[in-house]
């Protein structure tokens, strides 16, 4: 007789958030130690909280021993006692007192100074505390007795001009014509403009699964989606298969016998094999047709964290520093062993063309394999810290993209071809993977700490589309399902999230209108 809770949470069935696992990092950001676990891209760095910025602002701010603001009514002070002369003033303003001489040596040499003090104190404000400064007026509201000559808007920092600028260039100045349209040439223009389709992608997931016993481990990949809609997950000791078309969960395999655990898997190209990496170095290969393991290879002496499929060859990243390439049809004869990582591998992708292999490890290396030498081609060491995310481009040949962990946060890219590197991108939190688009030039990255968030990018800006939230703890697992137009997630928090981010370019999909008569023939 199972708990209540275990009857509440079943495997790959729709979420019921009250069993969702509780974060319990700070408010404020990420935690500031990681877990105390033998595994996982430990290295997690304190964020300086907002009090720490508004203790150096404010240290900054009286340095010299009094605010600007005590200032400000000091010298508002002495000018009202002493009075001030109407020439140093715009002609629109007005003074306390008309008859008062204006003390020079205490206002007159000390307003300029105190502008340029008051522009410092906006510019500093703006550089530590992130606001947006549209006026410096809105600054001197701040002080209570300001001089109205601070506050003309002839002295505004920022000024605005009266005419808005046309977006579709400046209107003709030609004569209309005697048989013009009721529309104006600017609303013609208008209408003519090419209109640029907005991208929208939702915010929400459109599905979440419970997924108990996910763990939470950077180096593993225990998510991949087949190319017939299949989804299979990797639970402790067992292998779950999920279908995307009914729902239905199949239970493929419990190692729980051999004292062993999942931690890979990886569907080939068909999707009617699936190699599974295990925690004692074993690479098993399953008919899921027949629901039976075909193939179980040998040669790791710790655990497979990735797996990569070419054709007939798989290929294994292994705790133990090396990759084992082998034909499942001759596996003794055909191993190819790779040894160049000097730590954990934890990241293995094939190009498109299956002739190049790239590989991320933990020693913060990236390396690109030939399927002919025995030697990497290239070496990329410019990540510092362990290289998992890995994807290249199908719509540019010979780019590839790497993302870093807690230590480097960024995306690079790579021009194979030539052995140089592109672009790189701060992403600001640690990077667990990445993907492109199928059908359009952006890519898919997912991150841990301290965001936890799915960002759609574009290629090559690099701008963010949209950053998509609702994890609880670092997302670690990414496929893409066969259409490419949705992605699933998975974390530490238990939970598969289903998102449609990408949609097929192309032709646009077309209304059948109910006034064509051919639409109804068959």
């Amino acid at each position: 007789m199972l708990p209540p809770s275990e009857h509440e949470r079943r495997l790959l069935t729709p979420h019921n958030p009250g069993t969702t696992p509780v974060n319990n990092y700070p408010e404020n950001g990420s935690p500031h130690v990681s877990p105390t676990k033998n595994h996982g891209d430990r290295f997690v760095p304190i964020r300086q909280p907002i009090m720490d910025w508004n203790t150096k602002y404010s240290s900054i701010v009286t340095a010299d021993g009094e605010s600007m603001i005590s200032s400000f009514k000091r010298s508002s002070n002495n000018r009202a006692a002493a009075g001030s002369s109407s020439s140093h003033l715009p002609a629109n303003s007005h003074t306390s007192s008309p008859s008062a001489n204006y003390n020079t040596n205490q206002s007159g040499s000390g307003d300029e100074p105190r502008q340029d003090q008051m522009v410092a104190r906006a510019l500093l404000r703006n550089e530590l505390l992130q606001d947006r400064i549209d006026d410096i007026r809105s600054c001197y509201n701040e002080v209570d007795h300001v001089d109205k000559v601070l506050l003309s808007p002839s002295n505004a920092l920022f000024s605005y001009g009266q005419k808005t600028p046309t977006k579709y260039g400046s209107p003709s100045t030609s004569n209309p014509s005697p048989f013009h349209t009721p529309l104006s040439e600017d609303s013609q223009r208008l209408l003519k403009s090419p209109r640029k389709p907005q991208r929208k992608v939702p915010k929400n997931p459109y599905k979440v699964l419970d997924a108990p016993e996910l763990q939470d481990d950077f180096y593993l990949n225990l998510v991949d989606w087949s190319s017939q809609n299949m989804l299979s997950v990797g639970l402790n000791t067992c292998v779950y298969l999920w279908s995307a078309c009914n729902s239905q969960v199949i239970k493929l395999c419990d190692l729980a016998t051999d004292q062993d655990t999942v931690t890979s898997v990886q569907w080939n190209d068909k999707g009617d094999l699936l190699a599974v990496g295990t925690n004692r170095g074993s690479t098993q290969i399953w008919d899921i047709a027949a629901q039976k393991k075909v193939y179980d290879l040998d040669g790791h002496s710790s655990r497979i964290g990735c797996l990569a499929w070419n054709q007939d060859l798989i290929c294994s990243g292994s705790r133990d520093r090396t990759i084992l390439q082998r034909d499942i049809r001759d596996a003794r004869r055909s191993e190819k062993k790779m040894s160049a990582h000097r730590q954990e591998v934890c990241g293995l992708k094939w190009s498109p063309d299956k002739q190049l292999l790239a590989s991320g490890g933990n020693d913060n290396q990236l390396l690109v394999w030939n399927i002919r030498r025995p030697d990497p081609i290239q070496t990329y060491t410019e990540h510092n810290a362990a290289v998992k995310a890995l994807a290249w481009s199908p719509h540019h040949h010979g780019l590839l993209v790497s993302g870093g962990g807690t230590a480097d946060r960024c995306l690079r890219f790579w021009n194979t071809l030539t052995g140089q590197p592109l672009q790189c991108i701060d992403t600001g939190s640690q990077v667990c993977n990445v993907a492109w688009s199928k059908h359009s030039s952006e890519l898919v990255s997912t991150h841990g700490y301290s965001y936890n968030q799915v960002i759609i990018w574009k290629y090559p800006s690099l701008q963010p589309v949209t950053k998509l939230t609702g994890h609880q703890f670092r997302v670690l697992y990414l496929a893409m399902s066969p259409d490419g137009e949705s992605i699933v997630t998975g974390a530490g928090d238990e939970t598969l999230r289903f998102w449609h981010v990408f949609s097929k370019c192309g032709q646009p999909r077309l209304a059948r209108s109910k006034l064509n008569l051919f639409n109804s023939l068959r």
